[in-house]
This record gives structure tokens, sequence and C-alpha cells, in this order.
């Protein structure tokens, strides 16, 4: 191959719009389901947007307010309790991408940055979604950056979240270290905000500082849509490497580590395993799920490992 046909590598440390676009035959090759959501038979999706709709989705337990025409008597006499039949419309699918790419994700000692993975993890989503017929939109957010793109339909609107990602503000990190203490708060209250009924939503973070109310955002935004959280980590941050000391080089500023200390080792495995456990939490909420994603691992086989291919 001559020297100019060659393709450059990707960067460990940011991405542009060319990588992204380059992601499309693998993220086409995925179709996006959500716990609640199937194929319909002609365009779109069944959409999880409760109500009397075409199809017959599940029975539940009866609560409050339900209409009582929509009653399942057979269930109720076999268990006991009064369930109720819940039924889905045929409608496209809101595909929403909740980005997170604060200081804390411009960091890895392995693989490529948290914040390179979730990019390529959004690229990914944002091509099936537009092989699915699916309507894209996505909030993509930093310590001092904030943009949201409403959902539409086609390869413009993925292109347009690419383009968002890719923009070298996001990959030049602040320059004050305080900007590493912003939470997510802002981000996630307006995802509470803007995503509608019936939306998939995937929120890619290390889901670091997400804010004292995240959980009950999450809680609200799962009563009527599907919420996939992917947590990206570096495995230093699982785990400490042997005794010694080490420098680290993140988001454009260097330091250095002492792993000794085996109080300290513990104290740190401790507070990461915490906020995993928070999130396996979360995940046992109806339509909310939580995965890894490890930078030295790839976005497409994570992803492969919860959806369908096409």
């Amino acid at each position: 191959m001559p020297l100019s046909a060659a393709r450059t590598p990707p960067s460990p440390v940011r991405v542009t719009l060319a990588d992204l676009v380059r992601l499309r035959p693998a993220g086409e090759a995925v179709r996006l389901t959500a716990p609640r959501v199937r194929v319909a038979t002609v365009g779109g999706h069944l959409s999880p947007y409760k109500g009397r709709g075409v199809e017959f989705d599940e029975s539940r337990p009866y609560q409050s307010g339900d209409d009582l025409r929509t009653m399942d008597w057979r269930v109720t006499a076999r268990t006991g309790k009064p369930h109720t039949k819940v039924f889905r419309e045929e409608r496209n699918r809101p595909v929403f991408v909740w980005l997170d790419l604060r200081r804390p994700m411009l960091f890895a000692t392995r693989g490529a940055f948290k914040g390179v993975r979730a990019a390529e993890m959004a690229a990914l989503i944002a091509w099936s979604a537009v092989a699915n017929g699916d309507r894209l939109g996505g909030l993509v957010f930093s310590e001092t950056e904030h943009h949201e793109l409403r959902p539409a339909l086609g390869a413009r609107s993925a292109l347009r979240l690419l383009q968002t990602i890719s923009a070298d503000s996001f990959w030049q990190p602040p320059a004050a270290v305080e900007a590493a203490e912003v939470d997510a708060a802002r981000a996630l209250q307006r995802l509470a905000r803007v995503a509608r009924p019936g939306s998939l939503i995937l929120l890619l973070s290390d889901f670091r500082r997400l804010g004292d109310d995240a959980e009950r955002h999450l809680r609200q935004l799962a009563g009527h849509c599907d919420l996939l959280l992917v947590h990206f980590f570096d495995p230093v941050e699982a785990e400490l490497p042997p005794p010694g000391r080490y420098r680290i080089q993140s988001a454009g500023r260097s330091f250095a580590i002492e792993t000794a200390n085996e109080s300290m080792r513990r104290r740190y495995h401790e507070r990461f395993e915490e906020r995993r456990a928070n999130l396996r939490s979360l995940s046992r909420v109806p339509g909310i799920r939580a995965i890894d994603c490890a930078t030295d691992a790839e976005p497409r086989s994570v992803l492969a490992q919860q959806f369908r291919p096409r």
C-alpha cells in the first residue's frame, strides 16, 4: 500500500470526526433493543410508551388509576391479585446519548482514555440508531461546555452529534484544577427535562460526582424511558498496581502515586466497588441496566454482548 494511502491509527487520547465516521459499519451491525422494546413489523419499533395501543405487551399488577377495561381477568383469577394488561403503540423510538466528557474521563493507563471509549460507543449507538430508523438526540457536556441535540431522523443527526463530540474544546482539558470537581447535576437535571417518554437513553460516564439527586433523577427517567448506564473505568481505578511509585499522566497533567500502603490500597478499592455497587443497585430498578466498559476493552464488543446483531 502506498504510504499516502495508509490510515492513521486512532489516537488513545482524543477522537476525530473521521475516527467516529469510520465506525459506521460496526454501528449499523448492532440493533439496539431495550428491556421493554421489540422490533415492529413495519418501520421503527414498538415503543415502551405505555398505553392502549395495537399490541399486547405484558400483564402487571394493577396500579391505582389503571383503566378497568384493561384488566387481565385470567391472570387475576390465577394469582388472586388484580392484574392489568399493558399495550404498546408503533412509533419511531427516540434514542438519546448522554455523554460525560469531564476531566476525569480524560484518563487511562491502558487502551485509550475513558472519554475516547465513551465517544466511540456514542458513535456506534448513533449509527445503529440511523440504521434502525430511530430518532437520535444527545447531550454532551464537560466542566465548561453543555450541548443538547434534539432527536431527529437520518444520518445528518448522527453527523451533528459526532461533530459535537469531536470538537477540539472537549479534548483540551480546562486549565483550572478545580474544574475537575464540577459534578454532573445540571446535565442530569436537563436530561430529565428533555427526554421524551418511550426513549432509549444511554448514559456514558465513569459516574463520578453525579450530584446528590442523581438516583432520584434516574429513577424518575426509568418510569417512562429505558436506561442503559455504561460505566467506563481504567483497570488501575479498580485495583492499584503492585506496591511502588508510579507517575500518571491525566488530562494534560502529571502526578505521582505511591501504592505501598496496604490500608490506602484497600480504601481505594472499596471506593471503586462502592460506586459499582450503587450502579448495580440501580440496575435492579425496572427499566435500568448497568454494564461496565474498561479502557482496554472494545466498545463494539461490549455493545455486542448487550444487543443482538442485525
